[in-house]
């Protein structure tokens, strides 16, 4: 579950990026965040990280209330979480097994275990053949692909997706939505946020529109038809 509870944001500079937000995403759900530029998305992937502290509200992530968290435990917290952004962000020096086995031996995952999750994860992907490839090898979508295994090698309970097919064209776009649904469906959480209209139209989930820092709308099996 992810809850916040009035939620508000202030930078520095005096811009007031999330006002008053109230929001609830229940355990396996799939939920599109949409909206233009400035209207707050980025600001909510940050706080559910913890890259940010709200000014004020409550923010809740599986029962855990982010606020009362010691920053010792912040590092664990994130492992709970898989993330994927639309700039890949893999490390161009390591193929495409290292890339992902690196999530998991940051967090002290055994050289046994790395060996039997890291083909099983590429599996899923589609991508086992290629895990002896660079990422310059690699076409746009596979890159994203292995994005996504990284994301997924360590279970977490929830992903968020950042602009996931914001570099891709349609056909890898598709593929990529086609996975996190699948994943979706084994239980876990996926959350994405997306500029994306004709994907959001097309997959028929929950869609939360958010506009200068507010919720617009927030309806089950809506499309992305408005303008917000």
């Amino acid at each position: 579950m992810i809850r916040l509870e009035n939620v508000s944001k202030n930078y520095s500079n005096g811009v007031e990026a999330l006002k008053n937000i109230n929001m609830e995403i229940a355990d396996g759900e799939f939920v599109f965040i949409v909206g233009d530029s400035g209207s707050g998305k980025s600001t909510l992937i940050k706080l559910l990280l913890k890259e940010l502290e709200p000014t004020e509200g409550t923010i809740e992530v599986d029962g855990i209330t982010l606020g009362k968290m010691k920053r010792r435990f912040v590092p664990m917290y994130r492992r709970k979480i898989g993330c994927v952004f639309q700039e890949f962000r893999l490390l161009k020096d390591r193929n495409v097994y290292e890339n992902v086995a690196f999530a998991q031996r940051v967090v002290a995952t055994s050289s046994k275990k790395i060996r039997k999750d890291v083909p099983r994860i590429l599996s899923t992907v589609g991508l086992a053949e290629k895990y002896r490839s660079l990422p310059k090898q690699l076409s746009g979508g596979e890159q994203q692909r292995v994005a996504l295994a990284r994301a997924l090698v360590n279970k977490p309970s929830i992903i968020l997706a950042d602009e996931p097919t914001g570099n891709l064209d349609p056909k890898n776009s598709r593929e990529i939505m086609k996975l996190l649904t699948e994943i979706n469906e084994k239980g876990t959480t996926v959350v994405v946020v997306t500029h994306d209209r004709e994907m959001v139209n097309l997959m028929k989930k929950r869609v939360i529109a958010m506009k200068k820092g507010v919720i617009v709308s927030d309806e089950q099996g809506a499309g992305y038809d408005y303008e917000i």
